[in-house]
């Protein structure tokens, strides 16, 4: 089961915390070997790849106030542990751990940072 998302721009979905927004990578139909699969194996399978879309601010950390320096300014800022994910890298994730959404009839993945198991990053790829 899915979530149907009906907004009309991907540029203002906002994702929080330590998540990131995956576009999975199409299945391959065959095997090294030239057999071809049918589309429920994939669905099984536990590791999946899709590039990056949008990433998450990071891990939040409390703000630190020291008692002994009144000058300093207070602000409750929330600071952030960035995440490693960027924007176009390929990421090799855990399914079991997705959920999955809907955003004009394509699927996309929202994974914890924790379920990525290892990212691709080629600086290349777009030049």
């Amino acid at each position: 089961m899915s979530l149907v998302i009906e907004e009309l721009d991907i540029e203002k979905f906002i994702v929080v915390g330590d998540r990131v927004l995956i576009k999975p990578r199409s299945p391959q139909e065959k095997t090294r070997t030239g057999l071809y699969l049918p589309p429920g194996v994939q669905e099984k399978e536990k590791i999946h790849q899709g590039y990056v879309v949008k990433v998450g601010p990071g891990y939040p950390i409390p703000a630190i106030n020291e008692a002994d320096e009144p000058w300093k300014d207070r602000s409750e800022e929330v600071k952030y542990v960035p995440l490693q994910p960027k924007s176009g890298d390929l990421a090799v994730y855990l399914q079991n751990s997705g959920f999955e959404i809907e955003f004009r009839k394509e699927r996309y993945i929202i994974v914890p940072h924790s379920a990525i198991l290892m990212l691709i990053r080629d600086d290349k790829l777009f030049d």
